[in-house]
């Protein structure tokens, strides 16, 4: 959505294809995003009544329907490897240019997923060997190819071979109204982390830490009660005994959760090495916690070092290790000239990942294709 109200905004028609809304009622896009609404940009929702397992079908269906004949649009633009695999398999003549935008393999990612989410099912032989050849089928057909890290791009050249017209895009955020680190809210020390619950984000180390330094307190912006891994964390809090100082605020829209950062005293990023972490993710969160005018405290893996550097503008640690988690945020403790050195230079350095700057990297692959 805001790389979508980025591209409007300068000065592109875009045609937004969601499927619906399932929360009651529904949502307003641009109220949920806090967005000033455009003309610009009209998001068309997949009619609902469709049973709940044909929802994928009928969405592919849905997408493809609106995205064939060249005069409906000059580029397909879109994250969604089926859809462009699909898109891919028809003529040129009777479609837009397709760009596909990476965020990981998705035959590493599908038989890692068993280690990386609470009770997710291994993936088949079959379909594993599906997803890669479509991977390849994309990495060589699209017109144009965005990655999200330097590490997937490196991957899947070394894989699938060289293309042309492929770019590095990371994500990106909204810079605040201040260039100045703020103050934390007033009271206890407070740990921060945003974001899903899931194993491979390390959640449980932010949790360690707290229960390590007995004079802080923990806050968990994120987490769904219908999803398993809340009550993991719950039950850990309780095991640990930190239970009073640990709050999970649930999930929330975008402005309340970067509202919520600015009451911690530091922000985590503690990422395990993993089939996604290590190469491939560029975190919604890092570009938000360098944004907040807090110093981060983050896992040293090459994804997130194309972007924070040890010392510069956060403190770096060995990934998966809770002691060097727990080292790490008591020297920011204990050393508030350090962390305000660190989260000002990391205010200078987000200049460089706005969203107008994300779709201005787009434009310039946009226009190479649709010519």
């Amino acid at each position: 959505m805001e790389t979508c109200h980025a591209l409007a905004m300068r000065g592109h028609q875009l045609v937004l294809l969601v499927r619906p809304d399932t929360h009651e009622p529904r949502r307003d896009s641009f109220e949920f995003y806090d967005l000033p609404r455009l003309d610009r940009l009209r998001i068309e929702s997949m009619p609902m009544s469709v049973p709940p397992a044909s929802r994928r079908a009928a969405y592919l269906t849905f997408a493809l329907g609106r995205s064939l004949g060249r005069a409906r649009q000059d580029l397909i633009f879109t994250r969604d490897l089926g859809i462009a695999s699909l898109l891919l398999q028809i003529p040129r003549a009777i479609r837009a240019p397709v760009v596909y935008e990476a965020h990981g393999l998705a035959a590493d990612t599908a038989d890692a997923l068993p280690s990386l989410l609470t009770g997710a099912p291994p993936a088949s032989r079959r379909k594993l060997d599906r997803l890669s050849r479509r991977e390849a089928r994309v990495w060589c057909g699209a017109d144009g190819y965005v990655t999200i890290t330097d590490g997937l791009a490196h991957e899947l050249t070394r894989r699938f071979g060289t293309r042309a017209r492929v770019t590095t895009v990371p994500d990106g955020t909204r810079l605040p109204e201040t260039s100045s680190p703020g103050s934390a809210t007033p009271g206890a020390f407070t740990i921060g982390y945003a974001g899903h619950l899931y194993p491979w984000k390390g959640v449980d180390l932010v949790i360690e830490a707290v229960a390590a330094l007995t004079d802080t307190r923990g806050l968990i912006v994120g987490g769904h009660p219908a999803e398993a891994d809340l009550a993991r964390l719950e039950t850990l809090v309780r095991t640990l005994d930190c239970e009073s100082r640990v709050t999970f605020t649930g999930l929330l829209p975008p402005a309340d959760a970067r509202r919520r950062l600015r009451d911690a005293h530091v922000l985590v990023l503690p990422n395990p090495r993993s089939a996604i972490s290590s190469q491939f993710t560029s975190p919604l969160k890092l570009f938000e916690y360098m944004a907040s005018g807090r110093p981060i405290v983050a896992s040293d893996l090459p994804s997130i070092r194309e972007v924070l550097t040890d010392g510069h503008n956060a403190v770096l640690i060995e990934p998966g290790n809770p002691q060097a988690l727990t080292a790490a945020i008591r020297q920011l403790k204990d050393d508030s000239a350090l962390g305000e050195m660190l989260a000002r230079q990391a205010l200078v350095d987000v200049r460089e990942f706005t969203w107008d700057r994300r779709a201005a990297r787009l434009e310039q692959l946009f226009h190479q294709v649709a010519v």
